[in-house]
């Protein structure tokens, strides 16, 4: 069972991934699983965590980061865009459906909080997709916008202002923090935002945790939950009970209108997914759900 760095091409540049590969996938062409991050979020982020469960259950898995993080390309660094990020999942789609051995009528798209909602986006817009797990889903910009103290939503967007102003007069973005502590200047300020997210980052490793702030702009104005009804293959909503980043309430309303949609609740708030005896529970569900609708045996 083998990790290999890889490469693909994304609009104006180029996206950096893992691909995994499973022991004795014989002959027959498989599904693969593709995988990506949330808000400001990068594969070593405990990706690789998921990937690797996969992969032992027979599962080809291709995790990216997107352009502007981590080890992808892109100038400006941190440039969070929606409509950007959308494209590299176009891409990497495409990409994984090229791939030795992968069946192309059988990707899976995984996406994690803000790419939980990247994903729901993505398979309303492409009908081969094979299913979709989407984790912790950012699914209505409006309930996020408002899950965020009012002080802290006119600082952010303050900042948001003044960079899209800079950024029309060609200076360098200005920067948001991601998360931090109640009361903090960030994008996330839920009481488990800081230690959650950086239980995530590995011992030794360095993660950048701003983006610019133009980005604070769009998130209201991004409800990937409402494409949840015109998805007809199976979704999986990994759904936290206590989640204060991306609403319980607004994700189970989105949820419900997938025609195929299976909602599973998890214990905690958004970040106890990833770790943990939440994580193991939470990772057991997504293998049934894809043992039940692309198993990787054909």
């Amino acid at each position: 069972m083998t990790r290999s760095d890889v490469t693909f091409r994304s609009g104006d540049g180029t996206c950096a991934g893992w691909l995994y590969e499973p022991a004795g996938t014989g002959t027959t062409a498989g599904p693969v699983v593709v995988l990506a991050h949330g808000l400001g979020g990068v594969k070593e982020m405990r990706l690789d965590a998921f990937a690797e469960r996969f992969r032992d259950a027979g599962y080809r898995c291709l995790v990216f980061d997107y352009r502007h993080f981590g080890a992808s390309s892109g100038e400006p660094r941190q440039l969070l865009d929606v409509e950007r990020q959308l494209e590299d999942w176009r891409s990497a789609v495409a990409h994984a459906r090229t791939l030795e051995g992968v069946d192309p009528e059988r990707v899976v798209l995984w996406g994690t909080s803000f790419g939980g909602g990247h994903v729901l986006r993505t398979a309303a817009r492409d009908p081969r997709v094979a299913a979709v797990i989407a984790q912790c889903p950012f699914t209505d910009g409006l309930a996020s916008t408002l899950a965020v103290p009012p002080v802290t939503s006119a600082k952010v967007t303050a900042l948001a202002v003044r960079d899209v102003v800079g950024a029309r007069r060609g200076r360098e973005p200005l920067m948001v923090a991601t998360y931090g502590p109640p009361g903090s200047t960030a994008l996330m300020t839920s009481p488990d935002s800081a230690a959650g997210v950086e239980a995530l980052v590995p011992a030794g490793l360095e993660v950048r945790s701003d983006v610019a702030a133009r980005f604070a702009l769009d998130i209201i104005r991004y409800f990937p939950g409402r494409d949840a009804r015109r998805i007809a293959v199976p979704v999986h909503f990994a759904v936290c009970e206590d989640d204060a980043v991306a609403p319980t309430r607004a994700t189970l309303r989105h949820a419900a209108k997938a025609p195929r949609g299976e909602v599973r609740m998890q214990p905690g708030g958004h970040f106890d997914i990833y770790v943990g005896e939440d994580f193991e529970h939470n990772v057991a569900e997504q293998l049934a759900f894809l043992a039940e609708h692309v198993p990787a045996g054909g």
